[in-house]
Order: structure tokens, then sequence, then C-alpha cells
């Protein structure tokens, strides 16, 4: 019996690297003496490009397949 990884959607994936990486620069901007609205602001920002960065440009292409 051959065990694969359970297909997940990219929108989900794209989803929780946008998570991980918010938690990280919110709590690294905080450790380091940033205003924590700032931190939470910027925090955002940088999570929505990143989670339409792996929406659009993540993943495997076809094309790359052989």
């Amino acid at each position: 019996m051959h065990l694969r990884m359970p297909s997940i959607d990219r929108g989900v994936q794209s989803f929780v690297w946008a998570v991980v990486f918010f938690l990280v620069l919110y709590f690294g901007m905080v450790a380091i003496a940033v205003a924590k609205s700032t931190a939470l602001v910027l925090s955002l920002v940088a999570a929505f490009a990143i989670f339409l960065l792996v929406r659009t440009r993540g993943g495997d292409d076809p094309r790359d397949r052989v």
C-alpha cells in the first residue's frame, strides 16, 4: 500500500502560510519594542501580501513535470 500526502487546496495552504508569517512578524516586532498597533497593521499588510503571493505563484507548475 502506497501512502501519500492528502491533497490540500492552494487557498488553504496560502492561508496557513499567511497566518504563520503574521504570527512570526507580529511577535517579532513586539519583541523588539515596536508599538503593538504598528506591529499589527504591518503584520496584517504583510500577511495579506504573502497570502496573495502564495495563492497566485505558489505550488507546482504542471509544465515543469516530465
